[in-house]
């Protein structure tokens, strides 16, 4: 590709500008008064071995690497090509979604937290070339949008705003966003001052439109993008835009498929599109942090409570319908139904064969609940957190990083009469909508920003793994930490304590909610006060390099059976261990037998065992199942039930996010329950 040099610093633009912030955390509330916690910053988390560490390889070697050259590759992705014509280096119109843009922003952050981890000055140039594009596009009242300046450049009208389905602010979230890390990793300001000026043209905006015109404003990552913003310069202007943002939803006609029918603090149940309701939830529980309104936490409060309790998937994912009706459109005023699409259902409305499931909307669930789990350090936010992240968002991208899932399914039949839009077999590009994999790429590239926290108490462990941890504490004092594990394959934590300052401070260690009977020890001393499961153990004592806690969290794999409301899931049951949800597939059973004919009994000993699929550890759980429903059932609805004793068969089930690595067939989180 073509790119240009390196774009200069805007003097006048840091004229104007506050002072920047200068903590380098991927979030950063370390001066929000309302979040309990703070992250640690980007480059003080470095995986070791294990899980994360397999998973972040294969970031930095494939998953990053192809994404860039899909973005940069015209004969793929028209995305950077965009910015090349619209930026006059480069003729010829505008090709893709109008999102684009933002899948562009996505992918540079990506790059950016890569380089945050490796310091690799490739990536740094690379970046640079690509910005220095992006900064000539946009327009001198700092709206960018390459659609709209490509069709300017040949109509001569500067438009803005005029299209619903035109995700103008969507893609410059992203680019606040993209702008905020680039900025903590690298130390640059070239792309902050584009976003900037992109900051400063929304908020300019926003003082003189309509409600009407602000609803054009669909899947709202610029909520995000503008608490980070005013994070990274400490401009006050930015909180009170995002209060406007929040404000104005409702107050002209709205629809339950963008989450604005009502008002935001009015919302009583999650309905419409399980992306952009994810993206506002987080958005708002930021603007809590800046201005502790209690009105915006008790509405997420309620909308957390009827995801958690009633629309969320086993896995955390989110969405379970294609199309749908809004549940304030029905019989009782017809003139009143909504069509839903990619949605959040009615309370227990979850299939399995047509589940949604969004990686974007499941990412949007960790982005909701890491902010959630910042604001007040409760456990139940990290099991949230953490079910999503190594279920319904690993599940979006193939082992080996080069093929995705737009669409995550808990079941899958060759023999389904439902034609889908989405293919339920990873692919390399998604044509119809490629937001999820540059989503799902950025999102592993930082997980390592969601692993510890910090607060007035000391050091939070969220997320475990093999990991080093070489960071200050809130009142500055340095604080090392080596963790070794095999998490989430077994749950025998080991963190050996590097330095430490000479005053006590705690180790908040996080206990599972499916963690009953964890065990701590301290310097070989058992410790055994607050270990209930679903909350933080808090270990506070003066620590000294040398000293060692070991936590041991019982991993047996359980049969977990659903709300009976749940229709679909009726008289079945799921496998979990520890915080994997696993699943059959067709390759793992005999060939005359069917994933839907197997049953498995209550009483069912699983023997964990580590395999490599794709080459990458994989912890599989062999065991028995029964055939209890062998039959043909082509061109027949009903038949009677046998009264023959069940086949018992040797079965492997493998976690779910691993499903279709090997073959392509079907596959089942939910069986049946035997005898």
């Amino acid at each position: 590709m073509k790119l240009s040099t390196t774009i200069a610093l805007s003097v006048g633009l840091l004229a104007c500008m506050p002072a920047l912030a200068q903590t380098k955390s991927l979030v950063n509330t370390s001066a929000s008064t309302h979040a309990r916690l703070s992250s640690v910053n980007m480059q003080d988390v470095k995986w070791t071995k294990g899980f994360w560490a397999d998973r972040f390889e294969v970031c930095k070697t494939s998953m990053v690497p192809n994404m860039w050259n899909i973005y940069n590759d015209p004969k793929i992705s028209h995305a950077f090509k965009n910015f090349e014509i619209a930026a006059g280096i480069d003729t010829g119109s505008h090709k893709g979604p109008s999102f684009h843009d933002g899948d562009y922003y996505k992918t540079l952050e990506a790059m950016a937290s890569l380089y945050a981890s490796t310091k690799d000055p490739k990536l740094d140039q690379m970046m640079d070339k690509a910005i220095a594009t992006i900064a000539k596009v946009q327009r001198e009242d700092g709206y960018i949008y390459t659609k709209s300046t490509i069709e300017q450049m040949k109509t001569g009208k500067k438009r803005q705003f005029d299209d619903r389905l035109s995700f103008e602010a969507y893609n410059i979230g992203h680019l606040m966003t993209a702008a905020c890390v680039h900025y903590r990793a690298t130390g640059k300001t070239n792309l902050l001052d584009v976003a900037k000026k992109a900051t400063e043209y929304l908020y300019n905006f926003y003082q003189n439109t309509s409600p009407e015109i602000a609803r054009n404003a669909i899947c709202p990552s610029h909520y995000m993008g503008i608490i980070e913003m005013y994070r990274t310069t400490k401009e006050p202007k930015y909180v009170e835009l995002a209060k406007k943002l929040i404000d104005i939803r409702g107050v002209a006609p709205g629809t339950d498929d963008n989450s604005d029918r009502y008002k935001f603090r009015d919302m009583k149940e999650v309905v419409g599109h399980a992306v952009r309701a994810n993206y506002l939830f987080a958005g708002a529980a930021d603007l809590y942090a800046e201005n502790g309104d209690t009105s915006l936490l008790n509405t997420l409060n309620r909308m957390w409570d009827d995801v958690v309790n009633h629309k969320m998937y086993i896995t955390g994912g989110c969405g379970a319908l294609y199309d749908g009706v809004s549940n304030d459109g029905t019989s009782y005023n017809p003139d009143n139904v909504e069509k839903l699409h990619q949605a959040y259902g009615r309370d227990y409305q979850l299939p399995n064969l047509t589940a949604h499931n969004e990686t974007c909307a499941n990412i949007g669930n960790v982005l909701w609940n890491w902010r959630m789990l910042k604001l007040t350090g409760e456990a139940r936010y990290a099991d949230v957190m953490e079910l999503a992240l190594y279920n319904s968002v690993l599940s979006g991208i193939s082992l080996d990083g080069t093929k995705f899932l737009y669409t995550n399914p808990l079941a899958y039949s060759e023999e389904s009469p439902t034609i889908q839009r989405w293919s339920k077999e990873r692919v390399p590009y998604i044509g119809l909508s490629n937001c999820c994999p540059p989503n799902v790429v950025r999102t592993v590239a930082e997980v390592n920003n969601y692993a510890y926290s910090l607060s007035d108490e000391g050091v939070w462990l969220n997320l475990y793994g093999g990991s080093t941890l070489n960071t200050n504490l809130k009142d500055g004092s340095p604080v090392a930490l080596t963790q070794v594990t095999n998490y989430p394959w077994d749950g025998n934590i080991v963190i050996n304590i590097e330095k430490a300052p000479a005053q006590s401070f705690a180790f908040m260690l996080r206990i599972p909610g499916w963690a009953k009977g964890a065990k701590l020890m301290v310097n070989g001393k058992p410790f055994q006060t607050g270990l209930e499961p679903g909350t933080y153990a808090s270990v506070k004592r003066t620590w000294k390099a040398g000293d060692k806690v070991e936590l041991v969290l019982p991993m047996k794999a359980s049969l977990i059976e659903a709300n009976p409301m749940v229709e679909e899931t009726r008289n079945q049951v799921a496998v979990k261990r520890g915080p994997i949800v696993y699943c059959l597939e067709a390759v793992d059973i005999p060939k005359d037998t069917k994933v839907f004919d197997l049953g498995i009994a209550a009483k069912t000993n699983f023997q964990p065992k580590l395999v490599k699929i794709a080459n990458s550890d994989v912890m599989i759980l062999e065991g028995k199942a029964k055939v209890i429903g062998q039959k043909d059932w082509k061109g027949t609805l009903y038949k009677e039930v046998s009264d023959k004793d069940p086949v018992e068969v040797p079965v492997k089930l493998v976690p779910y996010y691993a499903w279709g690595n090997r073959a392509f067939g079907d596959m089942s989180v939910w069986l049946r329950l035997s005898r």
